[in-house]
C-alpha cells in the first residue's frame, strides 16, 4: 500500500470563501492558509506513517485488485482531525481501511492564517499496489 501526498493537496476551499465544514463549527474563510498544518515528521512523516498502518485488504490482495481512494479531512485548531470523506474511490473494501488508518492519526500541527491557527482541509490519495 502506498501514499501519495504531492503539494497540491494541502488546502482546498470554493469560491466563495466561505464553506461551512461542521454544523456549528467555525467556517473556512480563505483559500489558501499562510501556514499549512504539518504531520509530526512533516509530509515525509506522515507518508512513513500512513503506509507503515495501512493493511492491504485480504480478498483484494488475494485477486491482486488495485486501486486509489481520494480522502479528504480537516485539521482543527488544536491539531485534531475529523470531517473524514472519501472524494474518489476505486473500491469499497479500500475506502474502509483508508478510513479506519486516518481515524488513528496523531495530532497535526495545525494551519495559520494571520498568526491564528484556523481549521483546513487537506486531500490525499491513497493508492493500492501490489
Amino acid at each position: 500500500v502506498e501514499a501519495e501526498v504531492s503539494a497540491t493537496d494541502f488546502t482546498k476551499a470554493d469560491d466563495t470563501n466561505t464553506v461551512p465544514l461542521v454544523p456549528n463549527d467555525d467556517p473556512i474563510h480563505f483559500k489558501i492558509v499562510q501556514q499549512v498544518p504539518e504531520f509530526p515528521g512533516g509530509m515525509s512523516g506522515f507518508t512513513r506513517w500512513l503506509t507503515a498502518n495501512l493493511q492491504y485488504p485480504e480478498l483484494l490482495s488475494k485477486y491482486h485488485i488495485q486501486g486509489q481512494v481520494i480522502v479528504s479531512f480537516v485539521i482543527n485548531k488544536d491539531g485534531t482531525t475529523s470531517d473524514f470523506k472519501i472524494e474518489k474511490s476505486d473500491e469499497p473494501r479500500m475506502d474502509q481501511e483508508v478510513m479506519r488508518v486516518l481515524k488513528l492519526m496523531p495530532r497535526w500541527k495545525p494551519g495559520y492564517q494571520d498568526d491564528q491557527p484556523c481549521r483546513t482541509l487537506f486531500v490525499v490519495p491513497v493508492s493500492f499496489k501490489m
